[in-house]
């Protein structure tokens, strides 16, 4: 369920940044915009990183605990890339399409954080008894 919550506080800053692109053509943003979107997004990564890496420790069998922390990490890394990749092709100056973007990439995360709340009732059945 953290899970959830924080992909909940990815997407809100995502949401939070569409006004803030309609108004960079105004010359109307403030700091203030990037440390509340910062604040966000850390929330959001403290709710999924710790709790992801004591799942890893948890679950993996004993002999596999540096393997699966080791494709946590990996997949992390590849989530970075991506962003990166996706970043680096944006190139609109149209504070509409930044703002389309901004939208779009809250639209996936709040349908992924979808996905993984209607998994949390197998995820918790799976789990038996580890705490």
């Amino acid at each position: 369920m953290k899970f959830v919550l924080g992909l909940v506080f990815i997407a809100a800053s995502f949401l939070f940044m569409v006004p803030a692109a309609h108004l960079t053509a105004q010359g109307l943003v403030s700091p203030w915009w990037i440390i509340v979107l910062f604040f966000l997004q850390t929330v959001g990564e403290m709710c999924l990183s710790p709790v992801g890496l004591s799942l890893m420790t948890k679950l993996a069998p004993a002999d596999l605990v540096g393997l699966a922390l080791g494709i946590w990490f990996l997949a992390s890394a590849f989530g970075n890339k991506l962003a990166g990749i996706l970043a680096g092709n944006f190139t609109a100056t149209d504070p509409g399409a930044l703002a389309h973007s901004f939208l779009v990439q809250a639209g996936w995360i709040g349908v992924t954080a979808a996905a993984l709340l209607s998994l949390v009732p197998w995820v918790k059945r799976l789990m038996g008894g580890v705490r």
